[in-house]
């Protein structure tokens, strides 16, 4: 819900930046309108999508307050509300090794996946940056 916003922003800033005359050169040569989407557009927006699903991916494996309002059993509490709750620790005692073993265990995913969509992330980034 939150994250709907930014990407319907992003994926319209998207679609504005490919040129008008990709889409009737798709046209004139015989595509459909449902073919011009598929073979022309959509790769040329990858960039965005890529954008738009890191964020909200990002978004949702943080999501700290949602978990800790509508969850009472602490066997499903989500990462980061256990992570939490297990900084108020046991009469005072925190176990810091069990703390920063799940924190690095909560960043693994997110920079795994960043690494592997970087490619697509920085052009997306580099394809706004340049005129013409």
């Amino acid at each position: 819900m939150f994250q709907l916003p930014f990407a319907l922003f992003m994926m319209r800033n998207s679609f504005e930046a490919v040129p008008r005359e990709l889409d009737e050169a798709a046209l004139v040569d015989g595509c459909g309108p449902l073919r011009v989407l598929w073979s022309v557009l959509l790769p040329a927006v990858v960039p965005g999508m890529v954008t738009v699903g890191l964020f909200a991916f990002l978004a949702s494996w943080n999501e700290f307050i949602a978990p800790l309002i509508f969850l009472s059993d602490g066997d499903k509490f989500t990462l980061p509300t256990a992570l939490a709750a297990m900084r108020s620790g046991n009469f005072g005692a925190i176990d810091y090794g069990a703390l920063q073993a799940g924190i690095v265990v909560s960043a693994i995913p997110c920079m795994i996946l960043f690494m592997l969509l970087q490619r697509h992330y920085v052009r997306g980034f580099s394809s706004g940056a340049l005129k013409g």
